[in-house]
């Protein structure tokens, strides 16, 4: 399903591609039903096929989680995170693991895409992921979320700061958006959390400037090239130290959310991680449809 052709699929496998087409129809027969739609430009699951494969990946699980029971290997956690969250949750959940679990290894994924996250915790590469979101559900920020069963809990929030050089001439003022007309917001990439949290924020009348990451938009944002949404920790420092002043603009504030896979709720690793993670609970866990 991943990578939509028979031949890719035998490559990443390193298996014949026949070998693969003969497991295909194997599955079907045993099924009783098709589970890809074959076109000429390659395959895509149908429902029965998008079924199944969160089956598999529960079955799959099970049976790695029964290997390592068995055979006393040393239990061990995938979590994936961007980088800013890398950065500054990622440590704290770390330390209450190590309290909590002293025996679990834990793999840190670095991510530049949350995308590619997402994929890899339905794909079982990863075990769960950290994001920013907004809302009550998952992609309530904006971005897309895959078709697949995911499961979200919210475990702290992030409040945001419009910040600008000490001066600005809004400064110390109460602010609607209307009022940031004639602005430059420095901003990143078009799928960043903070401008997408900007979209939702400021909408489409402030004029977006191209920065870079988190340390740039401050870095020029202290020198007055423009103005930023960043998250409260990333700015207090520089709030701290007067190099940068809070305008009064009212802001979301984001929800630091764990995901993985519905398939994976019984496996001890998610269990250990939602403990470890939820400092802060803020409500229920959600499923995706």
């Amino acid at each position: 399903m991943k990578h939509g052709t028979v031949t890719e699929a035998a490559n990443a496998l390193d298996l014949a591609p026949s070998s693969v087409s003969a497991q295909i129809r194997g599955l079907e027969r045993a099924v009783g039903v098709a589970l890809f739609h074959r076109t000429a430009s390659g395959m895509r699951p149908t429902t029965a096929g998008e079924r199944m494969a969160t089956w598999a990946r529960r079955l799959l699980d099970q049976a790695e989680q029964a290997v390592r029971e068995v055979g006393g290997a040393r239990p061990r956690l995938r979590l994936g995170a961007l980088e800013t969250i890398a950065a500054t949750c990622v440590p704290d959940i770390l330390r209450r693991l190590a309290r909590r679990h002293p025996g679990l290894a834990v793999d840190v994924r670095v991510a530049t895409s949350r995308d590619l996250l997402l994929e890899e915790v339905l794909a079982g590469e990863l075990t769960a992921a950290l994001l920013l979101d907004l809302g009550s559900t998952l992609g309530g920020l904006g971005f897309p979320v895959p078709p697949a069963p995911l499961t979200s809990l919210d475990v702290d929030t992030v409040p945001l700061d419009l910040v600008a050089a000490p001066g600005h001439r809004l400064a110390g003022h109460a602010l609607r958006p209307a009022d940031l007309a004639g602005e430059k917001l420095l901003v990143n990439v078009a799928q960043c959390t903070f401008r997408m949290a900007a979209d939702h924020v400021l909408g489409p009348e402030v004029e977006r400037l191209d920065a870079g990451g988190v340390a740039v938009m401050r870095a020029w944002a202290e020198q007055g090239l423009g103005i930023a949404l960043l998250p409260r920790f990333a700015v207090a420092d520089a709030v701290r130290a007067g190099r940068l002043v809070r305008l009064g603009l009212p802001t979301h504030d984001l929800r630091l959310r764990l995901v993985w896979s519905a398939s994976a709720e019984e496996v001890p690793e998610v269990r250990e991680l939602l403990y470890a993670a939820s400092a802060l609970p803020r409500t229920a866990p959600r499923t995706t449809p």
